[in-house]
């Protein structure tokens, strides 16, 4: 069930980002969107932003690619379904899942500063889950 007035996912982009800034709150750093071929951030906060100036971000996104590869793995493998990732760093924890139909993968990531007692991922990744259902895969698709 598709949004008929959201063509160019404007609607879908509004609502993760909104759904990332609750569950986060300030700790939110940045939400990006990606799929085999192109990348679009929806959100970065200024400090993040400033840092990101000096890396190149298509190297570190053409690594979230290998996710694709990873989760169908994974299914394969296990009899369980891969759901999404979680990376700890230095001062910062990233999270990372998937939307897919038949044809088409899109992934989607943020960064959220670490913080005492942690997060609950499963959590987001429901309602990310729950607000992409709503919408064609298709306005997902990053438009850099």
């Amino acid at each position: 069930m598709g949004h008929e007035t959201d063509t160019n996912g404007d609607d879908v982009r509004t609502a993760l980002v909104a759904a990332f800034s609750e569950f986060g709150g300030d700790s939110l750093r940045d939400v990006w969107l990606f799929d085999e071929s192109d990348f679009e951030p929806l959100y970065l906060r200024d400090d993040v932003e400033e840092k990101l100036a000096s890396v190149d971000v298509s190297k570190f996104i053409d690594n979230e690619r290998y996710g694709f590869v990873t989760r169908e793995t994974y299914d394969q493998l296990y009899y369980a379904s891969y759901r999404y990732t979680v990376r700890g760093f230095d001062d910062f924890e990233q999270f990372r899942t998937f939307v897919e139909d038949d044809d088409a993968h899109v992934g989607v990531f943020a960064s959220l500063d670490q913080r005492s007692g942690g997060y609950e991922y499963a959590t987001l990744d429901a309602h990310v889950q729950d607000i992409v259902s709503g919408y064609e895969l298709a306005t997902l698709s990053p438009s850099e």
